[in-house]
């Protein structure tokens, strides 16, 4: 997953000038929820590689971001298009329910 980790330094090049959309999910280590849509997110990448990235951000280690788009609880995905937030996502959801927030992407 380290190559699916994007920082406050990498944002920009990885999120917001990614020619597809990405979704990005805002995350911390003590975050129960986050560690169980987790393991959803990674299969929903590979199952849909070609016309989604996902991509996690750790808000303890990278707050600038968290900040700049207002993340007040976790897990947060948020899928960026065309350099803008495009959808939001709050809390664990099963597989079924994130695919269909995710309908109009994949």
């Amino acid at each position: 997953m380290g190559s699916n980790s994007v920082t406050d330094a990498t944002f920009t090049q990885d999120v917001l000038e990614s020619d597809k959309p990405v979704l990005v999910d805002f995350w911390a280590e003590w975050c129960g929820p986050c560690r169980m849509v987790s393991p959803v997110l990674e299969e929903i990448a590979a199952e849909h590689a070609d016309k989604l990235r996902v991509v996690k951000l750790n808000i303890d280690e990278n707050p600038e971001t968290a900040r700049a788009y207002q993340i007040m609880s976790i897990p947060t995905m948020s899928v960026f298009v065309g350099g803008k937030v495009d959808r939001q996502i709050v809390g664990a959801k099963p597989k079924s329910a994130i695919l269909k927030d995710l309908a109009a992407y994949l």
